[in-house]
């Protein structure tokens, strides 16, 4: 069986690139084929891979600017040459889904979410894209008239959608059409362990600090984590890098309880959730592989009650929910995680059915299934689905 691994962009280290890896354990000779590649702002991570990387990269200033290239990156995921493989295994929040496979294969697709900012977050995305207004409203007319298209167009070619969360599986069936099977991502929990002492008291010892983290972008609400912790003035460690990290550390200058820690190594990452009172995290996240490797670290999680944090999070079981996703909420979730108690024991016990290995077994026996099943996970018809009739709707509720 020849595979070949679709993945969008491989600059970062994130939830999505833990799929992936989890992907190549299962198919190590397997090609991965993505829009842009940078190996330096992986670290070098996937030395050793078959990564394929498309046209796009090879223009010049592409790789540091790729988000210009918006416009062609349909068309050029569509250029891959996957002739000669059995099955395509895409992970996607956008683009990958779109990979034209050979006739008589099987397209696999490991869906992230359906397109963030064409269904989810749309105005808030154009909003907070850091060009002049009218390159947004450019943006903006772009997205509604042909990229809303083209996404519903590619959400027509994998046979099999797999759903990273109940949340994702609903927005597939709204925005796609499409059934699809839930698989949850998956984390490491024989590497994100607890730390040694199993009693997770109020705190874990005088003056332990609260830990968030995530891509420093406006949609993950980081900044809400750091103005609550303003206010609270209790001692917080942000992980992660992106667009708001300079604007996050001017406004907390003053704030000597809040330190930025940047991007970590997995080790140290391990130790930062180990030994954190709690990983606050205000996302309305697709499924949250953060959350799941705190969480495997016996180590509680204040979060949305919304979204994939909802899924996995059990309020005074495993952390304190919160919901909505502003200050005063938050700050009032604090206040009330201190009053309660945790093991940390029991509180791994809610995470070990996501490891790994688990899912490497459930994602290897999904497809050793379909490739012999008859018949593909029904195909919408366009006349069955007004979204496919006028893609300008398909934001709305």
């Amino acid at each position: 069986m020849r595979v070949a691994l679709v993945h969008e962009f491989l600059i970062q280290q994130g939830g999505a690139e833990k799929v992936l890896e989890a992907f190549h354990e299962l198919f190590p000779e397997a090609p991965v084929y993505t829009l842009f590649y940078d190996r330096n702002r992986t670290g070098g991570r996937y030395d050793g891979w078959d990564v394929r990387s498309s046209f796009l990269q090879k223009i010049p200033g592409a790789l540091a600017h790729y988000k210009w290239f918006l416009p062609l990156m349909g068309w050029a995921m569509e250029r891959f040459d996957l002739s000669g493989y059995d099955v395509v295994l895409s992970d996607s929040s956008a683009f990958a889904m779109g990979a034209l496979k050979p006739q008589k294969a099987v397209h696999i697709c490991y869906c992230h979410t359906p397109t963030r900012y064409i269904w989810e977050n749309h105005d808030d995305y154009i909003e907070n894209l850091p060009y002049p207004k009218f390159l947004k409203i450019l943006a903006h007319i772009y997205i509604k008239n042909h990229q809303t298209k083209w996404d519903l167009r590619a959400a027509l070619r994998p046979d099999w959608f797999i759903a990273n969360s109940r949340t994702v599986q609903e927005r597939i069936k709204k925005y796609y059409a499409r059934d699809s099977t839930v698989i949850y991502p998956p984390v490491d929990t024989e590497f994100f362990r607890p730390h040694p002492n199993p009693l997770l008291a109020k705190k874990r010892e005088k003056g332990a600090y609260f830990l968030t983290g995530s891509r420093l972008e406006p949609y993950k609400k980081i900044d809400l984590v750091v103005q609550a912790f303003r206010k609270l003035k209790l001692p917080l460690k942000v992980i992660g890098t992106g667009t708001q990290l300079q604007e996050l550390k001017v406004k907390s200058k003053q704030s000597k309880n809040i330190e930025f820690l940047g991007r970590v190594t997995d080790t140290n990452l391990q130790k930062l959730y180990a030994q954190a009172q709690a990983f606050v995290f205000p996302a309305l996240e697709d499924a949250g592989i953060m959350v799941l490797e705190s969480l495997a670290c016996g180590t509680p999680v204040i979060g949305l009650n919304k979204g994939g944090t909802a899924e996995f999070v059990r309020d005074r079981e495993n952390g304190a929910l919160f919901a909505n996703q502003n200050v005063q909420d938050i700050v009032a979730a604090v206040n009330r995680f201190q009053t309660m108690e945790f093991n940390s024991e029991k509180i791994r016990t809610t995470v070990l059915q996501f490891g790994k290995e688990e899912f490497k077994r459930k994602i290897f026996e999904f497809i050793t299934r379909v490739i012999t099943s008859p018949q593909p996970s029904p195909i919408p018809e366009r006349e069955e689905n007004p979204l496919f009739i006028s893609p300008s709707r398909g934001g709305e509720n």
